[in-house]
């Protein structure tokens, strides 16, 4: 059985997921710009929330990678 080719489509779905996570990234970062001295309630969930759709997006990308053929291996020491 062949593997199938990852295709254009595939190409462009692996780039929005890399923008995607790119864009939940930067918004981590300005979260973490504003953040008051002293983090507030609201300010742990605002995080966690933004860590969340961080995370999620990640796992997006690497899926999209993986299905595009770019598995690697562990990045870990062994």
């Amino acid at each position: 059985m062949t593997e199938a080719q990852p295709t254009a489509d595939d190409r462009e779905t692996l780039r929005v997921a890399a923008a995607a996570h790119s864009a939940a990234a930067r918004d981590v970062e300005a979260f973490l710009r504003r953040l008051p001295e002293v983090p507030g309630p609201a300010d742990v969930t605002e995080y966690a929330t933004l860590l969340s759709r961080e995370e999620r997006a990640r796992g997006e990308r690497q899926a999209a990678a993986d299905a595009f053929g770019l598995q690697i291996g562990s990045m870990e020491p062994e």
